[in-house]
Order: structure tokens, then sequence, then C-alpha cells
């Protein structure tokens, strides 16, 4: 024990004296070198920080780490700097590596590696330590939200070094905020960034979250849940029949609304009348028997919330009662003016059909003209077909009298 305690007063005093003693000429003054290797740290306050300090080419010189205020942590393998936190990871003729255990703010700065040389040669590894911010806060200015409103909703960072980083999604998409970064008292950074955006109907029960991002922590967030409430949506839904209205037949039709509140009333209302006075209305359910042409008309179905008010409209045309030899229908909602529609299909078709038909002659009488076109012999020539020689036909044709022009006809 006694030669321990001697050897470390002996460094100690060897220490005391190298560091008093002034080089002479430049030779006092370090300098930067190549030679001498060691690597900036960042760690989060309360871990450990490794120093390493590397010589690439030794020639027997003493390493030594220095504290920011120029203390000596390490002589070769001996910690003159009474702080346990410091300890040896490893000491060799070409590295100096020490650990730091429970890193503080106050352990931030400029460490030296130092290499006795003539002049000394040094190296500097600046330790940073990172203060995660404590748990985001997220706030909203309201609790329940009407669609088409715009709402406001903060979230805070506090208390982190360096500043942390916020963003806002809602859903899958981002959505950008203003921040606001402060400096406290005690040198660490609060952010609030402040979000604003219109809701709609689909944003009901969506998560709005707020991210943190911060060297020092990972997945750091917090989020909240949107309520918000719209007018109802209305459906008209056919239960009978599914295909045409006719004469006699009866209609159901039941009127569906779904809104946040839910509405708790609906009514049936004819556009531009009166709904038939033994119709039958029992909630969303709307049944008329026996139906006629008296009937056609829009039904509209209007349900309302708190929150505004929606109506789907039925349009109604009853058709003539069906021979029993037609085909079957098409669902007749979806035929406002269909009777009309379809005399318009039958006179055009009936049209087309005599246009096509008419042309068809035209063709036919054109191409029988064109092939009987020419000339032809009258009667009074004819009797030449009779004569034994050509003068007798001459005379037979024109009668007794010679004429050298034959009589032609044309035929046009």
């Amino acid at each position: 024990m006694a030669n321990a305690g001697s050897g470390s007063l002996a460094t100690i005093l060897f220490l005391f004296l190298f560091q008093a003693a002034p080089h002479k000429g430049a030779a006092q003054y370090p300098v930067v070198s190549q030679n001498l290797v060691t690597d900036n740290v960042s760690v989060v306050e309360g871990d450990m920080a490794i120093i390493s300090c590397r010589v690439k080419n030794n020639d027997d010189s003493v390493i030594q780490l220095l504290n920011p205020n120029r203390q000596t942590i390490y002589f070769r393998d001996m910690r003159p700097l009474k702080d346990a936190r410091f300890q040896l990871v490893n000491f060799s003729d070409n590295e100096l590596r020490v650990s730091l255990s429970n890193v503080s703010l106050s352990d931030e700065g400029r460490y030296v590696c130092q290499l006795y040389t003539d002049p000394p040669q040094e190296a500097y590894a600046d330790i940073t330590v990172l203060i995660p911010p404590g748990n985001p806060i997220i706030e909203a200015r309201d609790e329940v939200l009407s669609e088409g409103n715009e709402t406001e909703m903060t979230c805070t960072a506090m208390s982190s070094k360096p500043a942390a980083t916020i963003r806002w999604m809602k859903g899958d998409k981002e959505l950008p905020g203003k921040p606001k970064v402060e400096l406290t008292y005690d040198k660490m950074y609060t952010v609030t960034s402040r979000l604003t955006f219109t809701v709609s109907k689909e944003d009901d029960g969506a998560p709005v979250i707020c991210i943190v991002d911060h060297p020092a922590v990972k997945d750091f967030q917090a989020q909240k849940y949107l309520e918000v409430q719209y007018k109802p949506e209305v459906k008209i839904v056919v239960e009978f029949p599914q295909g045409l209205t006719r004469e006699g037949e009866n209609l159901e039709l039941t009127c569906q609304a779904k809104g946040k509140p839910q509405p708790q009333r609906v009514n049936w209302v004819k556009v531009d009348d009166d709904v038939p006075s033994h119709a039958v209305i029992t909630g969303g359910d709307l049944y008329i028997e026996n139906l006629n042409k008296s009937y056609n008309g829009t039904y509209r179905c209007v349900a309302a919330n708190s929150v505004g008010e929606s109506y789907d409209d039925y349009i109604l045309y009853v058709y003539d009662t069906a021979p029993s030899t037609e085909p079957a229908a098409h669902d007749s909602r979806a035929g406002e003016g269909a009777p009309r529609t379809v005399d318009h299909a039958v006179i055009g078709g009936v049209v087309a059909v005599v246009v096509f038909a008419m042309l068809c002659l035209l063709i036919v009488l054109g191409r029988y003209f064109a092939r009987h076109k020419g000339t032809y012999f009258t009667h009074e020539a004819k009797g030449a077909d009779d004569a034994a020689d050509a003068d007798t036909a001459i005379i037979n044709a024109e009668g007794g009298h010679t004429n050298s022009d034959e009589k032609k006809e044309y035929y046009i």
C-alpha cells in the first residue's frame, strides 16, 4: 500500500511539475495534429459517455485526457481527478479510452486529448448532453365539433435540449402546424405547435396525433380522437314493388336516415301536393295501397337533427296495368318521364323503318329505269318485221311514203 501511495504521489508531482514548467520558445503552445484522433459524443442525460484518444504513430509519448476546465482526468493509466464516474476502459501505446457514467448537463463541454511531444499535440472531443422533453401535452379548443367548423389544437413538448420538433398527423395525412420555441431560465427549450383545420363528417372518430421528434427519444407522441357531429344522411329504399309501379298495385317505401346525433324523427311530404289521404306513414315507412295515376309526383323524406336537415326524393309514376304477355319491366324509380321516353322510342323506330323502306324502293326503281333507258320504234315501224325484202319493209314502215329519216320516240 505504501508503494502504491508513493507511486501515485510521484505521478501527481510529475504532472504538477510538467504542467507548471514552460516549454522553450514556441514549443509551449500545443498544436492540433492528425496523428491524434478522437470523436465527438452525444449522450442522453443519465447515460454513459465513452471518450477515446487514439494515436496513429506513437513514439512512446505520454497520452493524457483533460476535462473542459483543463484538469487532468487520466495521465496514462492513472486518474488524478477524484471523480469515480470516470473509469479506465482501455490503455495502450495507441489508445486511452475512458468512460463517464451518469452524465449530467454540467459534464457538457470540450474534452482534450493531449500527446506529450515537442510541441505537444492536441485533439478535442465535444460532449453534448441530450435532455429529452417531458411527455407531450395535447389540448383541443373544442371537445365536440360540427361538420364544416374550424377547430384549433395545441401540442407542447417541455424542457428539452436541444429543442424538439413537432409534427401533426390526422389519419394518414400530415397537417402543417405553427411552432413556437421558448428558451427557459435553465437553458432548456419548450416547444408549442398550434394546429388549425376544418372538420368534416369523415373526421368523426379519427385520431389527431402530435409526434415529437428529438434525438434523445423515439416514437414520442400523444393523440386525441375527434368527435364530429353531422347532419343526417337520407336514403329512400323501395321495398315493393321491385319493377314498374302499375295501377292497382301497392307501394312501400322505407326512409333510412343516419346522422350524429341520430335524427329522432323523419317526415314524409309530397312536393307541390298533399300525401294521399289513405297513405299509411309509420316512422320512416310510407305505404300506399291501390295505386292510380292521380298519385304521381315526387315524395320526399326529410330528416333533421341539431346540426341540420337533409332529404331524399322518390319520383312516382304509375303505369297502366301490364298485359299478361308483357315482359318484365324495369325499376320505376329510375324512370322519371319513362312513358314519354318509351313512346318516342317506338315512334322513332317506326319512322326509321319507313324511311329505310322508301330508300330501298327508290334504289330499285332507279336501277330498273337505268337498265331500260334508250330508243324504241313506233307501231308504224312494226310492219317492217313482215316484209320480204328491204324495199318492201321501207314502204310498209312509211305507209307507202319514202322517208330516209327513221322515226324515233324517247321515253324518259
